[in-house]
């Protein structure tokens, strides 16, 4: 094995320290009058550990460095195609459920919003956030059923997840989806 490089912060302190900065370099701090073999000798020692923090800080900024290259910043253009995809499922699922739970609604619109997946006004028209386009499709199914189901309650009460439930069975499995990943898809 190789000796482990550090850079030596010699201070008041009363004892030797190991501090792996972000980079993975190694900075080891210690008394002004510790000798430089009993450094040495301390930092051969902890190694093992020195390495294996090392390897963590490694694997863990490659993890990150995927992140952002997932994470790819819009243009304005994918944000259009993806609400004009939207637009075109919510028509085709809400005709779908709408039918199936003999509703009737108004207009469907597609919005940008920062906290809700989705809305039913007094007069039965439909509102839903684009971004559901990014989540599984019982997800997105679930939040169509779920508005058109204030046709018949307008409010959560026991009445109306029944209804939800006749529709959809499994529907707490996608709300709980919603509230375990909904966080990431709102940062799109």
């Amino acid at each position: 094995m190789q000796v482990v490089e550090y850079e030596l912060v010699r201070s008041s302190r009363r004892t030797i320290a190991i501090q792996i900065e972000p980079d993975g370099s190694v900075k080891v701090r210690a008394p002004r009058r510790c000798s430089r073999s009993v450094i040495d000798g301390f930092v051969q020692e902890k190694e093992d550990w020195i390495r294996r923090k090392q390897q963590e800080l490694r694997i863990r900024r490659q993890e990150q460095e995927t992140q952002r290259e997932q994470q790819t910043p819009w243009g304005e253009r994918d944000y259009r195609k993806a609400r004009e995809l939207a637009r075109a499922v919510f028509e085709q699922k809400a005709a779908l459920y709408g039918r199936l739970m003999e509703v009737t609604y108004g207009r469907i619109t597609v919005r940008d919003q920062k906290t809700r997946w989705g809305s039913c006004s007094g007069k039965g028209n439909l509102n839903f956030n684009w971004r559901l386009i990014l989540a599984p499709e019982e997800v997105l199914d679930y939040v169509v059923v779920h508005e058109l189901a204030h046709r018949r309650e307008m409010n959560h009460s026991p009445r109306f997840w029944a209804v939800v439930e006749s529709v959809l069975p499994d529907y707490r499995k996608q709300r709980q989806w919603l509230k375990v990943n909904g966080e990431r898809l709102m940062q799109r």
